[in-house]
């Protein structure tokens, strides 16, 4: 008969509940941030309105191309706010859960998030046009490398089958 190797308990998976508490808050910037720019509503100035004027005050000095977005930037802040929200909320109930499923999917979400974000957009707001440019790169960096860099460590820790089972 062959063995099973049992899922360490949460308590012993710190790395597991920092992972839930940071897709927690992208659940939640998914939501507030993406959708906005996804459904066409603009907000290039302060309306009053707390989503919108957030979404000004990070966007107006920081990410041109996020507060006017080409139809391919829409797609992407739309894959965000359907796709991968969802994806966050089970992602972070498989962590404290110690669902072993999860991996692969997670391992396809961590390669597709770092392409689209990492290689993709940051080469636009760094690389492309001047019009599309960040003019305040440390802002810029501030709120988007968080996006790159904690979806490559999932990456690193659902490296091996069944991730639950270790502590990293």
């Amino acid at each position: 008969m062959g063995t099973t190797t049992a899922n360490l308990p949460l308590r012993e998976r710190k790395i597991d509940v920092f992972f839930a508490a940071i897709f927690s808050v992208f659940a939640v910037t998914s939501l507030i941030s993406d959708l906005l720019p996804t459904i066409g509503v603009d907000f290039s100035r302060p309306t009053g309105n707390f989503f919108v004027d957030s979404n000004y005050w990070y966007a107006h000095d920081a990410d041109p191309l996020f507060m006017h977005p080409p139809d391919w930037m829409r797609i992407v802040t739309g894959l965000s706010a359907f796709g991968y929200l969802p994806f966050y909320v089970v992602l972070v109930w498989c962590l404290l859960r110690g669902r072993n499923g999860i991996q692969l999917f997670a391992v396809i979400y961590a390669t597709m998030i770092a392409t689209l974000t990492g290689i993709v957009v940051f080469g636009v707001e760094f690389f492309g046009d001047p019009a599309t440019r960040t003019g305040n790169p440390g802002k810029f960096l501030a709120f988007n490398l968080p996006y790159v860099l904690i979806p490559l460590l999932l990456l690193v820790r659902m490296r091996r089958p069944l991730p639950f089972a270790r502590r990293f």
